[in-house]
């Protein structure tokens, strides 16, 4: 490619530049650089505004809808809508991104070989590479899930799937980035000269199909059940990863619906089809998902909760990065607002976002029924972050939905919530979450004692099924998913559960 085929875009105040081939959307060539893309490059969320310093974007139509003339006219732009045809100069903070590994060491004595633990996440991946000797973790890494720039959720990604080659091109992308993870694994723990046994990949049921080349239609319309959800197996060769050892991989199986082998891992990691007594599980993200169940029988179902737990569809909603919100609470008389990174709030994350409810409930902001007491409709947070009617409105559909699906497992299984040992909180969300929060608004309906965050359960399972064989198999007769939306109750019960409590 000669010089004239590529443009540079430097990005300040960073002082970073990047040449990509003349014509790139400006989607694929920011992405990398934390640009957030939620709506998957609709043009409707104004999530990936950009300031143009020197160049020039021309304005389509949808940017003059989106963006005022005052915006307009000082250089923002929506970064989806543009590409990179002439050298430019663009205004981009650096965003950090936490993500949430697992640093557990499995202490089992295994064969001498190494393997490979996949968290394959709507929003990031995360890889560890094991010594099955001993079980100690000799490296992570971790990344954004490459299919992020055509659509923060799940329901987006399977609508952009369905259209086209989006199926083959989510395929290739999340098949890329995890090759790359693996080398990178491989280089940084000084193994390249050690075959690797065993991959093991676990995540949600679309993640399963996407990666798998399964097709994806049955997910995206009622009654959101597939028969395409078992194990699946390759070498890493047929997926066109170069490994020593050419180690056989597996994606472990869903558990029916959208419940994926995310939480099989999970169940696995948390000890339940061992226990006893009842215990609980639950993965906070925009399907919720939930389990119940002992060593006899074990109950699963998802419930479409919504993005709010993740920034998203939220007015200034945002992951979980640097400029978030993610702690809220009145301190003599004055109302906190911590921000990732200090500095000042760009937005306000899932945690937040319950922290700030929790607070406005406790403070009179705000009623039982979610409605907004205070002047304006809206609360202040810290400038120039605030929340609005409609904020609310999304967390109490999502809380709505996961207390209630919570509410008809128990009923299903003849169980109250008082009978339930201890309930894990899976996942970044529910790793961060405040508890007392979390119960003040009602998302979670059980005693503080009884809640224990877990954090990357799905990573420890997978790790427990690398080094445990095909165990994970007999966890599956235990299993029985149930269908939430098909309960006579479940409407009822979740316009009960979007109330706050009082």
């Amino acid at each position: 490619m000669t010089d004239a085929q590529k443009v540079t875009i430097r990005f300040e105040p960073l002082g970073r530049t990047i040449e990509v081939p003349r014509g790139t959307p400006l989607h694929d060539a920011l992405f990398e650089q934390g640009v957030e893309f939620p709506c998957g490059g609709r043009g409707v969320c104004r999530k990936c505004r950009i300031r143009l310093l020197d160049g020039d974007l021309p304005v389509n139509e949808v940017q003059r809808r989106q963006l005022s003339a005052a915006e307009l006219s000082t250089g923002w732009r929506l970064a989806c809508q543009c590409t990179a045809d002439e050298p430019m100069v663009i205004e981009l903070e650096q965003w950090n991104t936490s993500i949430l590994a697992d640093g557990n060491v499995l202490d089992l004595d295994k064969k001498a070989e190494l393997g490979v633990a996949v968290d394959v996440g709507t929003t990031t991946l995360v890889a560890q590479i094991l010594d099955l000797r001993s079980g100690a973790v000799l490296a992570t890494e971790a990344a954004l899930n490459p299919q992020a720039r055509h659509g923060a959720d799940i329901m987006s990604r399977i609508n952009f799937a369905l259209h086209a080659s989006g199926a083959q091109t989510l395929r290739e992308l999340i098949r890329r980035q995890i090759g790359q993870l693996l080398s990178n694994l491989i280089a940084n723990c000084g193994c390249s000269a050690l075959p690797l046994k065993a991959i093991h990949l676990v995540g949600n049921t679309a993640m399963h199909h996407l990666f798998g080349g399964q097709a994806i239609d049955a997910l995206a319309r009622y009654p959101f059940e597939t028969h395409r959800g078992a194990e699946i197996h390759w070498s890493a060769a047929e997926i066109e990863w170069q490994l020593a050892g050419n180690p056989e991989t597996r994606f472990l199986p869903c558990l029916g619906g959208f419940v994926g082998s995310d939480i099989l891992a999970g169940i696995m990691a948390v000890g339940m089809q061992h226990s006893k007594q009842p215990v609980g599980l639950i993965d906070l993200g925009t399907n919720g998902e939930i389990v119940i169940g002992n060593r006899e029988h074990i109950m699963c179902a998802s419930t479409a909760a919504g993005p709010a737990f993740e920034g998203a569809q939220i007015g200034m909603g945002m992951r979980a990065t640097t400029g978030a919100i993610w702690k809220v609470y009145v301190r003599n008389s004055q109302l906190i607002s911590e921000v990732i990174g200090g500095g000042t709030p760009r937005g306000i994350c899932g945690s937040g976002l319950v922290d700030a409810i929790a607070t406005g409930l406790d403070q009179q902001w705000i009623d039982k029924s979610g409605k907004i007491l205070t002047p304006h409709r809206q609360i202040s947070l810290a400038a120039p972050v605030v929340l609005s009617q409609v904020d609310i409105r999304e967390l109490q559909l999502a809380k709505g939905a996961i207390a209630a699906g919570m509410d008809i497992l128990l009923r299903q299984m003849h169980l109250r919530a008082a009978d339930i040992e201890k309930v894990y909180l899976a996942g970044a969300f529910g790793n961060y979450v405040s508890l007392p929060s979390a119960t003040r608004i009602g998302l979670l309906n059980f005693h503080p004692d009884q809640i224990e965050q877990a954090g990357n359960t799905a990573l420890r399972g997978a790790k427990l099924s690398l080094l445990t064989g095909a165990e994970y198999r007999k966890v599956l007769p235990l299993v029985e998913h149930f269908p939430i939306a098909r309960d006579p109750e479940f409407q009822e019960l979740f316009a009960k559960n979007m109330q706050f409590p009082t």
